[in-house]
């Protein structure tokens, strides 16, 4: 049972290219974002990234707001 749990965490565990592409989808063009972008964030942000889990839900936000700021 606990496997299954972890099996069923996994997918639903967003990797970094698959943030990317969703953020790209939904930013405007100033907002865009690159692989090397998204790395100096999470060098800044490491507190938010416990696992290497990029939620959209989770780290959108505060990505927006480090962008926006920088």
């Amino acid at each position: 049972m606990q496997l299954r749990l972890l099996e069923l965490l996994f997918i639903y565990m967003t990797t970094k290219k698959q943030f990317l592409i969703e953020h790209n989808e939904l930013a405007p063009l100033k907002l865009k974002a690159t692989i090397e972008i998204l790395d100096r964030f999470k060098a800044d942000k490491p507190g938010l990234f416990k696992s290497d889990d990029w939620s959209v839900h989770k780290i959108r936000r505060p990505f927006i707001l480090w962008l926006t700021s920088h």
